[in-house]
C-alpha cells in the first residue's frame, strides 16, 4: 500500500480555486495521505485497539468518506480476530473504484464492501462503528450537528464514533504556531514551501476545521454521552464518542 504515485500536484505556478477529489487527487492519495497526516498509522493502530474493546464479534463497521480504502484495509488486519464485516462509503467513484481494486488484490472482498453514497444522508441501523476519520472538516459547518445526530442514531445501543479531525486554537498565538509546527512537518515529508501554500490556498474555502472544544460539544448534544480525546498532536486530534448503552 505505499507504491502509489508520488503527490506533486501543487509543485506547479497555479492551481485550481477550490480542492477537489478529481482523477488527479485519487492518483496520489495514498502518497498524499501518508506525508500530510501526522502519525497516520498510530492513529489507525489505536483506532483499532478501541474498535476491538467496543465492537462485536460480527459487527458491520462503516467508514464515512473511506476514500481509497487504505484505513479499512489496516483494520481488517488489525482487528481479523473480530470477524467484523466492514463498509466504506464514499461520494467519489474514483475512489470506490481504486478501493474496490486494492481490496481485491489484497484478498479483502469477503470481509470489505464499498458503496456509492452522500455520507450525510447516512441511515443503516444497528451498526455497530463508524469511522469519521479526516471527513468531518471537508462538510459544510451548518450540516455538522444533523449529520453527527444521525450517525448516532444508527448506532446500536453501545456502539461507537471514531473522528479525527484538523482543529484549531481559539488563542491566536498558539493556532500559529501549531500551524508552523505542521508545515515544519510537511517540509520534512518532503513537501516545498510552495506545495504547502498553494495547497493552503487551494483548501481555504474546502477544509474548515472546529476547535477540540467545539467538536466535542457536537458530540454530545448529537446524543453520546462518553466524548474524550484519544490523539492530539499541535492543530491535529482524535475523538471517541460512545453512544449510551
Amino acid at each position: 500500500m505505499d507504491d502509489s504515485p508520488k503527490d506533486t500536484l501543487f509543485n506547479v505556478d497555479c492551481v485550481p480555486e477550490d480542492f477537489v477529489f478529481n482523477e488527479r487527487v485519487v492518483e496520489v492519495f495514498d502518497d498524499m495521505l501518508d506525508r500530510s497526516i501526522p502519525f497516520y498509522r498510530e492513529v489507525i493502530t489505536a483506532s483499532a485497539q478501541l474498535l476491538d474493546t467496543f465492537l462485536s464479534p460480527g459487527d458491520t463497521v462503516y467508514d464515512l468518506g473511506c476514500a481509497t480504502g487504505t484505513s479499512l484495509l489496516l483494520f481488517s488486519r488489525l482487528l481479523s480476530n473480530k470477524n467484523l464485516h466492514f463498509i466504506g462509503l464514499d461520494n467519489s467513484s474514483l475512489m470506490l473504484e481504486k478501493a474496490r481494486l486494492k481490496a481485491e488484490l489484497y484478498g479483502k472482498q469477503g470481509s470489505i464492501s464499498f458503496a456509492f453514497e452522500d455520507i450525510t444522508t447516512f441511515d443503516h441501523s444497528c451498526a455497530g462503528g463508524v469511522i469519521l476519520h479526516y471527513t468531518l472538516q471537508f462538510i459544510r459547518p451548518l450540516q455538522r450537528q444533523a449529520f453527527l445526530a444521525r450517525i448516532c442514531e444508527n448506532l446500536r445501543p453501545g456502539g461507537v464514533l471514531l473522528i479525527s479531525e484538523k482543529v484549531i486554537s481559539h488563542d491566536p498565538r498558539l493556532n500559529r504556531e501549531y500551524i508552523a509546527i505542521y508545515y515544519q512537518f510537511k517540509k520534512s515529508r518532503g513537501y516545498s514551501e510552495l506545495e504547502i501554500a498553494k495547497k493552503r490556498e487551494a483548501l481555504e474555502n474546502v477544509l474548515i476545521p472546529f476547535s477540540v472544544d467545539e467538536n466535542m460539544a457536537m458530540l454530545t448534544k448529537a446524543g453520546f454521552t462518553s466524548v474524550e480525546t484519544y490523539f492530539r498532536w499541535f492543530n491535529f486530534a482524535s475523538f471517541v464518542a460512545v453512544k449510551p448503552s
